[in-house]
């Protein structure tokens, strides 16, 4: 894949639409109705991605690979955006703002910080989680499944 030209998806602002479902999933004890619309926006996010990256791969692919080219790539970033913008950022929010409600609910009797106080955490823990997630999602992917494309990817150049 070409990696020496800028991509618009990844490396601006337009990469944190990714992250909108943490943001509904903030919001939740207050806007609960954001909840939904804030995954069809990062799902959005994530087909756009996905289609990207596979028809870069085509262009940069050799003939006779395009198809495999591009599947690996649509599958490579599907799985990868699928589980590092949306999942599992999405349950780890979903689990901040939840406990963090009970014990705000169980500590703090102001009506105020405990319809608040659990968003605050939530919109506070997003950029904690970001790195440590890509990061993991990506030492996982590496030892599984972009390791067996390769050795597929290879099988076909031989």
């Amino acid at each position: 894949m070409n990696t020496t030209s800028s991509d618009i998806l990844r490396d601006g602002p337009l990469r944190y639409l990714g992250y909108a479902n943490e943001l509904g999933e903030s919001f939740r004890p207050i806007f609960p109705r954001l909840v939904v619309p804030s995954y069809a926006v990062a799902g959005a996010y994530v087909l756009v991605d996905t289609y990207d990256k596979a028809m870069k791969a085509e262009k940069d692919a050799p003939p006779t690979l395009k198809n495999v080219y591009m599947a690996n790539a649509a599958a490579d970033t599907l799985l990868w955006q699928s589980m590092a913008s949306v999942v599992i950022p999405g349950f780890t929010i979903n689990r901040v703002v939840a406990l963090s409600k009970v014990v705000v609910d169980n500590a703090i009797k102001n009506p105020v910080a405990q319809r608040w106080l659990p968003t605050f955490l939530g919109l506070g823990a997003i950029p904690l989680i970001i790195h440590p997630i890509d990061n993991a999602v990506d030492f996982a992917m590496d030892n599984t499944t972009r390791s067996w494309s390769k050795k597929y990817i290879a099988s076909k150049t031989e």
